[in-house]
């Protein structure tokens, strides 16, 4: 694997900081009494922890992989397939938890903000669905060959990580203002921040 480590670690780089999809939330206080808001925020919220521990799993697996030089490509192929498919599943199943959920009751265009969530998450998902592709159509049997696509690999992570930034900051905008208070009452929201801010990643 000596000529495919230095391209691991730069798929390795390419995925550092772009650990999980939290929903933002930063030690807010208490919120005026919305029944309505609190019971969507549960509904949100409790799904929270299930999504992210498989992707931040699927993450560390890709991570786990791209820095192990004793993996052979059939292997390495097989560990990203798997993370990209499971990636691809999370980021699914976050859009729709939020879509079932609707918009936040009584939040100014939160059906708007709700859709442009929904979207971006979900052109994520599929992002990392043809991801999971392009690994699979790696040659294993040919070393130039399976390096030369590992670049190709790294260099579309590069692209998804700016749909992941888009997804994020959707994220945000949905969960601004009352919203944000709403969602940090919840135990799985608070969960899913405290272990997010855990790691050192990139916001």
């Amino acid at each position: 694997m000596e000529g495919t480590d230095p391209v691991n670690k730069k798929l390795a780089a390419a995925l550092s900081g772009g650990a999980v999809l939290v929903l933002a939330l930063t030690g807010c206080s208490g919120s005026e009494d919305n029944k309505e808001l609190d019971a969507w925020a549960k509904k949100v919220c409790d799904q929270v922890p299930a999504q992210n521990k498989k992707i931040t799993a699927a993450y560390d697996a890709i991570t786990k992989a791209a820095e192990d030089t004793t993996s052979t490509p059939t292997e390495l192929q097989k560990a990203d397939s798997q993370a990209f498919q499971d990636l691809s599943d999370g980021y699914k199943a976050r859009a729709t938890v939020i879509s079932q959920a609707g918009a936040p009751p009584g939040v100014d265009d939160g059906a708007k903000k709700l859709q442009a969530a929904v979207t971006q998450l979900t052109a994520l998902s599929g992002a990392y669905a043809d991801m999971k592709t392009q690994v699979d159509g790696l040659n294993t049997k040919d070393q130039a060959k399976f390096a030369s696509g590992l670049k190709d690999v790294s260099a579309q992570m590069k692209k998804v990580e700016t749909q992941r930034q888009g997804a994020l900051a959707a994220l945000k905008e949905l969960e601004s203002g009352d919203t944000k208070q709403a969602l940090a009452e919840q135990t799985g929201c608070k969960q899913a921040s405290t272990s997010a801010s855990a790691p050192a990643t990139n916001s």
